[in-house]
């Protein structure tokens, strides 16, 4: 056991969940956030006094969260109250037609039939055994494992199983390879939206993003007190291991003596020292010198035309009519490439993005009467520290996306003091070097996989967690990265 100082730069939920591991390991370990809670992106945001999520809203791969909690002695149901979904998502379309995705696969196959005949219900079920196929294959050689190359995945694999790599389908686009189960177009929508779910576009993203579709299958939970539980669960959990949080008090330099890293430097003034350091956000406040000359070379900046996507953002308090909305709903107009092409193309939103709603109070079947908490999600561009600098064109894409809402039949009603907007450049301003991209590099081509950094930085006695670095974004690929990062500094110590 060693019992030496570590530091964690950033509570968010890489930073906890290495926090955990390290403290579990007999580490002495310290975490600095400059935010006044735990969670980063995963947090809530006051409308009219309601905590309304206004992050991640999808919990899966709860497997992770199962080891991460029996690592620390305790269990998952005891940090957290669950509910597993029937259904996965609601989806909507502008040109006709609603269809709900269940966690049952046979019950999405009879879904799909309805919706658009046979061959399409067939399709899903092909589509389903390759997904889950990609899954298999991939889960303990690189989701669960340190960052490999190419040459490495494969040796992982098994030379005896390429076959099974070449499965995985790394060089077909997503977009592409769902033509291939699915011919409604809008069918293809919305398995293709899956590449969002890190930030990427399906015309550009690997079709080894299907695996996404297998993740849903085993299981989307509902967490009672919406995910910024979740983030308190963990730190509670970390607490009760002896972590220290220092919240309201954020990093302005990583101190290095020789060639490695030794402390930090507060916006406090304070100079604490350690042994070992994790640094729990985006990769390009390294690499761009936000926290010191000293570190740049730890790790290459995402350039601006490799940033993933970001977002606009309206928590609201609104009464529905109109549409039976499901907890996770997705309204969809008809040109999906277009919305991407003005995105990745030419920095632009599309005129009727699609309209991701999360409404957080319809769990266990209870449908609100009055005002309800409601989540909008646009994707955009992560050009927060250009754009999006005039407040009217937030009114514009919230009345392009309550239109589309609109035409689906679904109205809303609220007040302008019950919603919060949030855009790419206020993105950019809480979470320093992303720009406003929500999800670090964006995944796209067939090597993208490996351009996320691994937990060692190019600097002695400084790692990486979090969602820009392997093995990527969203909250549970987030708390494997602080698992691996803990992983390889004990390792390194050894």
């Amino acid at each position: 056991m060693n019992n030496g100082q570590t530091l964690v730069i950033g509570a968010g939920v890489g930073g906890l969940a290495a926090a955990i591991e390290l403290a579990a390991a007999g580490r002495k370990v310290t975490v600095l956030e400059r935010a006044a809670e735990p969670g980063g992106k995963m947090r809530q945001l006051p409308v009219n006094g309601v905590g309304v999520d206004a992050g991640p809203t999808v919990f899966t791969m709860r497997w992770i969260f199962d080891e991460l909690f029996e690592t620390a002695g305790s269990t998952l149901e005891a940090g957290l109250r669950l509910e597993k979904a029937d259904v996965l998502a609601r989806h909507a379309w502008r040109q006709g037609g609603v269809l709900d995705l269940y966690a049952s696969t046979d019950r999405s196959e009879q879904a799909i039939q309805e919706f658009s005949g046979k061959e399409d219900a067939l399709g899903y079920r092909a589509f389903c055994e390759r997904s889950a196929d990609i899954y298999e294959t991939l889960r303990e050689p690189f989701i669960a494992s340190s960052r490999p190359g190419m040459l490495e995945l494969v040796r992982r694999v098994g030379f005896g199983n390429l076959d099974a790599m070449w499965r995985t389908a790394p060089f077909s686009t997503l977009w592409s390879a769902l033509g291939d189960h699915f011919n409604d177009p809008r069918l293809r929508q919305l398995f293709g939206r899956y590449a969002t779910y890190v930030g990427s576009s399906p015309m550009k993203a690997p079709a080894t993003l299907m695996l996404i579709a297998h993740v849903e299958q085993e299981g989307v939970w509902l967490v009672d007190g919406g995910m910024r539980a979740v983030a308190v669960a963990l730190k509670d959990l970390a607490v009760g291991l002896g972590v220290q949080f220092c919240f309201d008090e954020g990093v302005r330099e990583i101190v290095m003596e020789a060639d490695r890293a030794v402390g930090v430097l507060t916006e406090e003034g304070r100079e604490l020292r350690a042994d070992q350091l994790v640094y729990n956000g985006d990769i390009s406040a390294l690499g761009t010198g936000m926290l010191g000359a000293a570190v740049v070379p730890s790790v290459k900046a995402v350039m601006h035309t490799q940033r993933a996507l970001s977002a606009i953002t309206f928590c609201m308090l609104a009464k529905v009519s109109g549409f039976d909305l499901h907890y996770h709903t997705v309204f969809f107009a008809e040109d999906y490439p277009e919305e991407f092409a003005a995105i990745f193309g030419r920095g632009q939103i599309t005129e009727y993005p699609t309209v991701y709603v999360c409404a957080q109070d319809r769990v266990g079947g209870n449908i609100p009467q009055g005002p309800e908490r409601l989540l909008l999600l646009i994707n955009a561009p992560a050009d927060g520290d250009r754009r999006f600098r005039d407040p009217q064109s937030l009114m514009q894409f919230r009345g392009n996306a309550l239109a589309l809402l609109r035409e689906c039949g679904c109205e809303l009603e609220f007040d302008e003091g019950s919603c919060v907007a949030t855009d790419p450049r206020r993105f950019s301003e809480r979470f320093p070097g992303s720009g406003g991209a929500l999800y670090g590099h964006a995944n796209h081509g067939p090597m993208a996989s490996f351009a996320r950094p691994g937990a060692r930085s190019q600097v002695k006695g400084l790692y990486f967690a979090g969602g820009s670095v392997h093995p990527g974004a969203g909250v549970p690929m987030s708390a494997m990265s602080g698992r691996l990062a803990a992983g390889a500094m004990l390792e390194d110590l050894d």
